[in-house]
């Protein structure tokens, strides 16, 4: 099989890209203040939860079918959520437990008993730390935290570096990701210095359509300030996540805010325009000042994600195939509105551009056009009477190579 020059993803990014959706959680210090970002000034004693429930997020997201869950274990203000040595400015110096707490590890233990893979978020930018605007004495601050976080936490599947707050700023990234290579080698890396994974552009959950998975068509149709700091090591494969919050521009848990809460078609919008154009959805809940996930935010991604298994869990009929067309063939005439493909990327994506088609009265109708296929790619289309489709690639970088091609009637 000839791919050569193409790039094609390692073996984590392929089994990451298999997961879809993953589960944010934005809690710390802005939790209890009323507010997005913190300056790095508030009293330790405010973070008190009552009642959290590691276990409650988690299984939440286990619930709804998500295969990972990433932990805001530092924000911006420079909270942390474990007892690091690094500082006081941690839940050693809260009330909360007599400081005695460690939410990193509440929530590590929780995903590793509900079996769901187990990622942290470690702001770059730090507020309080009096040692920020010293470069050197800050890059050791910040790999001595981020080394507590790779060796005491069991294995983690992405380290998510925000690059808010650090425009700029020129971190030690290659001793940064030397720290995540020597301990956590098979962990994703969200979008700085040498990322595996990249930011989609927005946080809107939405992936612009064509989202290609290569650096250099990425750069081109999706290009942020964070990419400018990407070193030259950076592999030629790098997929997008969308990450957005299930509350508008809330990612952390403010009272008296239920107005701002997602409707179920805007979330499915979301769904479709991120997963369903080959990216990989990071959708964030965010836990009260009781330290809950609150029952109308479950009640919401639970609305979401049975949605999504009732539209697409029992396929009309499925296939796999190779070369220019293939057909997929019914017992019986049937109505078709949806159609899934996905490309085997093992080898690279090969697909530039493709038809779906409709046997109609002995002729083929065509239904969509598009251009990348990817990891996965979800075409809608007014309902057809059809005993068949045909998906016809109009223009390939070798062979094309077809995982799945599935037809549903939502």
């Amino acid at each position: 099989m000839n791919d050569t020059g193409l790039a094609k993803p390692t073996k984590q990014q392929l089994q990451w890209q298999d997961m879809e959706l993953g589960m944010f959680c934005h809690f710390g210090m802005n939790t209890f203040c009323d507010q997005e970002w913190g300056e790095g000034n508030d009293s330790p004693e405010l973070f008190n939860p009552t009642q959290l429930d590691a276990r409650q997020w988690v299984r939440t997201a286990k619930q709804a079918g998500f295969a990972y869950f990433i932990l805001t274990a530092k924000h911006h203000d420079g909270f942390c959520l474990w007892p690091t040595k690094t500082t006081d400015y941690s839940v050693k110096s809260s009330p909360w437990k007599n400081g005695q707490g460690d939410v990193v590890r509440e929530v590590a233990d929780a995903c590793k008993e509900e079996g769901i893979r187990f990622g942290l978020y470690l702001s770059p930018w730090d507020r309080h730390e009096p040692c920020y605007s010293d470069k050197e004495a800050y890059d050791d601050f910040y790999a001595a935290q981020i080394t507590e976080l790779l060796t005491q936490y069991g294995p983690l599947v992405e380290l998510w570096f925000d690059g808010a707050g650090s425009h700029g700023r020129e971190y030690d990234w290659r001793r940064i990701i030397g720290l995540v290579n020597q301990y956590q080698p098979d962990a994703m890396i969200f979008n700085m210095g040498i990322p595996t994974i990249r930011w989609v552009g927005n946080e809107d959950g939405v992936a612009s359509y064509p989202c290609w998975n290569t650096n250099e068509s990425a750069k081109l149709s999706m290009y942020t300030d964070d990419m400018a700091a990407w070193l030259p090591e950076t592999p030629s494969w790098v997929p997008a996540e969308c990450d957005v919050p299930i509350r508008k521009d809330r990612w952390f848990w403010h009272p008296n805010d239920e107005h701002t809460l997602r409707s179920l078609d805007n979330l499915l919008d979301i769904y479709y325009r991120s997963v369903g154009h080959g990216a990989t959805l990071l959708l964030n809940l965010a836990p009260d000042n009781r330290g809950l996930l609150p029952e109308a935010d479950v009640n919401r991604l639970l609305e979401l994600t049975s949605e999504i298994k009732r539209r697409f869990s029992s396929p009309i009929a499925q296939t796999v195939g190779e070369g220019d067309s293939i057909l997929l063939a019914f017992e019986s005439a049937t109505e078709v509105n949806h159609v899934i493909l996905m490309e085997d990327i093992a080898h690279g994506e090969r697909i530039r551009s493709y038809v779906l088609e409709a046997e109609q009265q002995g002729q083929w109708v065509e239904l969509v056009k598009g251009s990348a296929i990817g990891h996965k790619k979800i075409d809608r289309f007014d309902a057809v009477h059809t005993k068949q489709l045909r998906l016809r690639v109009t223009s390939s970088v070798e062979t094309a190579l077809i995982r799945s091609f599935a037809a549903y009637c939502c």
